[in-house]
């Protein structure tokens, strides 16, 4: 949302919304429970995207990871907050993104004492346009890419984990690409 602060949702134990808080102060060293979500993009080919965080993030700079991720604003459909962060951090258009992993949820600490702690379902998309069409990462969000095939993926995860993002290793750990209907055409 150009131009105004942005919001995530708290929850309590149980996934309920009890509140509201600013994105830039949520995230502390005693993060509260907060919605969020991942989405993981294929291409016709099968093969999925994944992003190297910027070497500016405040938490977990340059790791590899899923394609995108975020936080719905209050009131805001996982459809519409998937699109709008896929379109801003990556220029790109998706198809209609599919829960894989509904009750995904995790914590993790990062090495800064930063903590991530949320209730965080797992999607699949597609890309809409051409294949060959150049993603247009924003740099703030993203310093690399590539688009690679699954499987190769969850080796690289099981061979060294901690190249990846935690919640890239639990996602795959949990199985987000055991039923994704189009990872082959």
């Amino acid at each position: 949302m150009p131009g105004s602060e942005e919001l995530v949702c708290l929850l309590d134990d149980d996934g309920r919304q009890v509140g509201v808080e600013r994105k830039a102060s949520v995230h502390t060293t005693t993060t509260r429970l907060h919605q969020a979500f991942s989405c993981h993009i294929f291409d016709a080919a099968g093969r999925t995207l994944v992003t190297r965080r910027a070497l500016s993030k405040a938490t977990w700079p340059g790791v590899w990871t899923n394609s995108v991720c975020g936080h719905p604003a209050p009131g805001e459909t996982f459809d519409h907050a998937i699109r709008r962060r896929a379109a801003d951090e990556l220029g790109l258009e998706l198809s209609e993104p599919t829960i894989v992993l509904p009750n995904f949820r995790y914590r993790a600490v990062d090495a800064s004492g930063i903590v991530e702690n949320e209730l965080c379902p797992v999607f699949v998309a597609r890309q809409q346009h051409n294949p060959n069409d150049a993603l247009v990462p924003n740099p703030n969000e993203v310093c690399e890419w590539a688009w690679v095939d699954p499987a190769s993926l969850e080796r690289s995860v099981a061979m060294v984990p901690f190249a990846f993002s935690p919640w890239l290793v639990l996602q795959l750990r949990a199985g987000a690409f055991a039923n994704v209907g189009f990872q082959r055409p």
